[in-house]
């Protein structure tokens, strides 16, 4: 999802250059012994309720390095793009020990509180049939696919059933004229790239989910469903045993160098190359220019339902829904019947959740809950939370070389679940000199045009948001 339309630019060259001597992933050779250091300018600082982590699997979190500790390889970010970096650095450097470090509990950030779709096919809605260019499109749903078949893969190996992963597909719906038109355009969209999709209406569609809110559905069946707290968790207990995670352990500053030597509250983490899979987070290291936009948005969580109410609401015992207009609501039943109800956006700066914010948002996930399911109106919601999205303005990231040492797979725009998965392991590949097209293309890709400065980037992200979701309409 795109939201900014300001015209801005960004040098390239800041980049690891695909053609250059580095273009096999080996680091170059940084012949220097200057340091300099920063303080990193903004922490994770999520809200205390997050529903999927306290409906998952209680476990242990990984101490605090209680002495200083030095290593190879260092990993910032315990999400699904950083737990794939580590698996994956371990299976190239079986001899290295590896650091994985988070600044909170793994599962309780950003990874464990999207909406769970490990979704494949392309969604560009800039484009008229929402697919544009078709080669962007081929490479994405592969990069998609390399995601979903990693983490399906993983669960079945290391049998994580609380993750409830589903190979369910997804219903795109509408709920207005003007959200059929995307649902055609689309279904043409994914026709023309080969991809089977089927649109679902009137009292089948009512069947299906229960509810008789929506006009139409487009349903693309290779989406999976997960508990996405629940996952990360399971990845993070099932690394490999020359892994080592630290959970609750913020990055305070950085000292760059030859080597490259990480501060946090109790000591120094030293390391010979540094991995920033930390998304949003990850341009406050002081090597990125401001790119990326931490947008918030904000889901509900229901009590479980009872038998006669989970009888009142259609055919299949699980589902996934979103919505035709990227500001509309987003729904899941989940295995354990519950439902899910996800919209509603902020811009928080820092990455910061802000007070008050999920109380004001509780209101318009019960709007949209009631006027689905007026047969729940007597469903409380457990828990509300909002998670972080690390959003660019033209849709790509950061994969590659940062500065000496340092490298990053940042800037998911949504799709961190599938699209962090796969660049987290690409990225480890890279660095072991392995080749693939999917890196050719992460390599090749246009990166994220710089942000205006505030007060315009404030202004610009909040009026967009504001008129984006007025016009979302019947969609939200």
């Amino acid at each position: 999802m795109s939201v900014l339309h300001f015209r801005s630019s960004i040098d390239k060259k800041k980049l690891a250059d695909p053609t250059s001597e580095n273009a096999r992933g080996r680091p170059l050779n940084y012949a220097t012994t200057t340091r300099h250091s920063h303080r990193v300018s903004a922490l994770p600082q999520d809200d205390k309720t997050p529903g999927w982590f306290y409906t998952s699997r209680t476990r242990i979190a990984m101490p605090t390095p209680e002495q200083d500790l030095k290593a190879p390889w260092v990993v910032l970010g315990a999400g699904f793009t950083g737990l794939s970096a580590a698996r994956q650095l371990a299976h190239n450097f079986p001899d290295d020990r590896i650091l994985l470090i988070d600044a909170q509990e793994v599962g309780f950030g950003a990874s464990g509180r999207n909406a769970g779709f490990l979704i494949d096919v392309p969604h560009d809605i800039s484009a008229p049939d929402y697919i544009g260019d078709h080669r962007i499109a081929a490479h994405t749903l592969a990069l998609n696919r390399k995601g979903q078949m990693m983490l399906k893969a993983l669960v079945e190996e290391h049998q994580l059933a609380d993750a409830q992963l589903q190979h369910a597909g997804k219903y795109q719906a509408a709920a207005s004229a003007k959200g059929n038109a995307v649902l055609k355009a689309y279904q043409g969209g994914l026709e023309r790239l080969g991809q089977p999709c089927q649109m679902i209406e009137g009292a089948e569609l009512g069947q299906l989910l229960g509810t008789n809110y929506y006009q139409k559905a487009l349903y693309t069946p290779g989406t999976m469903l997960v508990q996405p707290s629940a996952l990360v968790k399971g990845l993070a207990d099932t690394l490999p045993d020359n892994v080592e995670l630290f959970e609750n352990t913020p990055i305070t500053a950085v000292e760059y160098g030859p080597y490259i030597t990480l501060h946090h509250p109790h000591g120094t983490i030293t390391a010979k190359q540094l991995i920033l899979a930390n998304n949003t987070f990850g341009t406050h290291f002081g090597l990125l220019p401001k790119t990326l936009v931490p947008l918030f948005t904000y889901g509900s969580l229901t009590r479980p339902l009872s038998a006669t109410e989970q009888s009142e609401i259609g055919a299949l015992s699980s589902w996934g829904v979103i919505p035709a207009d990227p500001f509309g609501t987003t729904l899941r039943l989940t295995p354990d019947h519950r439902i899910l109800v996800r919209n509603s956006f902020s811009f928080n700066p820092n990455g910061a959740a802000k007070s008050g914010y999920n109380e004001r948002f509780l209101a318009v996930h019960r709007r949209s809950f009631e006027q689905r399911f007026p047969q729940l109106s007597t469903v409380d919601f457990e828990y509300t939370w909002g998670g972080c999205l690390g959003m660019t303005r033209n849709g790509s990231g950061y994969f590659g070389q940062l500065g000496p040492n340092v490298y990053g797979a940042l800037g998911c725009n949504g799709l961190g679940t599938v699209r962090g998965t796969a660049t987290g392991a690409l990225l480890a590949d890279w660095l072991a000199g392995k080749q693939d097209t999917l890196i050719d293309f992460l390599m090749g890709s246009t990166p994220p045009p710089r942000l205006p400065h505030e007060p315009l980037l404030s202004f610009g992200i909040n009026t967009a948001l504001w008129w984006g979701q007025l016009k979302a309409g019947a969609e939200i």
